[in-house]
């Protein structure tokens, strides 16, 4: 792929099958890390039985506090070719999931099409994403992905460029996020609980930065009105050896009831998740034989 504009990043960069000299550093050949059921997404996503999750390795936006970071930052994961991402899609539903979710594939969006085409689930389909993402690559995926499952993670540039380098933060994901909304409509949702179209926004709040969490809240309130709901985060930890000052400690109780408050001022539906999972337990194992249950 010559001239990569897949993400906001639109740095042309030359990717070959096994070399990627852009801002994300992945080849064309798509890299995953972990095919694996995942239990801990929100409980429409998640449902009972857990979503099929698919991790890329890489990200388009690679925030200095990212549990993720071998994947994000370093791009552990393995090759793969569309046929054999469809064979492992095909043991996920086996497996019984409710969802098969797509986590930071933007950078392969094009061969996760073609896996598509080679095998659909017969399960909504999700899309897992930091909300830095460009309107026309999500045109590429109207009518196949069920499910949108944004962050909306800054509002100020100030605070987007310290953590994520892209001062352009908010309004390159309020305009995604406006699309993945005009795409799927009012969630839905079937017997057991689980969206079956829509769109949940995330929100992760990072200490110091309660007027940014408000700031959005309010954002997607004027927006939305109640149409579309928000999962309030509370884990937040610090990871990747973040250096930045403030984002040494996790968010206080104050901080939290402070924004929790205005959102429930405003009436939005959805999620607020306490405390309990803020620890690394819940970082999944990457990149290792049982990152892939099933093979064989």
């Amino acid at each position: 792929m010559d001239h990569c504009t897949l993400c906001p990043r639109r740095c042309g960069a030359l990717r070959t099958a096994e070399e990627g000299h852009g801002f994300c550093r992945l080849p064309e050949t798509m890299r995953i890390a972990r095919i694996a059921p995942h239990l801990w997404e929100e409980p429409p996503v998640s449902g009972q039985r857990g979503t099929g999750a698919v991790f890329f390795s890489g990200c388009t936006l690679r925030c200095a506090y990212c549990q993720n970071a071998e994947i994000s930052h370093r791009n552990a994961g393995r090759p793969f070719t569309p046929a054999a991402l469809a064979d492992a899609l095909r043991r996920l539903v086996d497996m019984g999931m409710q969802s098969i979710s797509f986590i930071t594939a933007t950078p392969y969006t094009e061969q996760v099409l073609e896996t598509l085409a080679l095998y659909r689930p017969p399960l909504p389909l999700v899309w897992n994403t930091s909300g830095y993402e460009t309107v026309e690559t999500l045109r590429r995926l109207e009518g196949v992905v069920d499910v949108y499952l944004p962050d909306l993670k800054h509002y100020t540039p100030r605070i987007a460029q310290l953590c994520a380098g892209a001062a352009d933060y908010f309004p390159v994901a309020s305009a995604a996020i406006r699309e993945m909304v005009r795409q799927t409509g009012a969630p839905r949702y079937d017997e057991d609980g689980v969206m079956t179209r829509g769109t949940l926004i995330r929100h992760l709040i990072l200490p110091g930065a309660t007027g940014d969490a408000i700031a959005l809240l309010d954002w997607v309130a004027e927006t939305f009105g109640r149409e579309i709901p928000v999962s309030l985060m509370q884990q937040y930890v610090p990871c990747n050896h973040v250096d930045i000052p403030g984002l040494d400690r996790r968010i206080t109780p104050r901080e939290y009831r402070r924004v929790r408050a205005h959102m429930e001022a405003l009436g939005l539906p959805g999620f607020l998740q306490g405390p309990t999972s803020a620890t690394v337990d819940f970082v999944p194992v990457f990149n290792q034989p049982e990152s892939f249950p099933g093979e064989g």
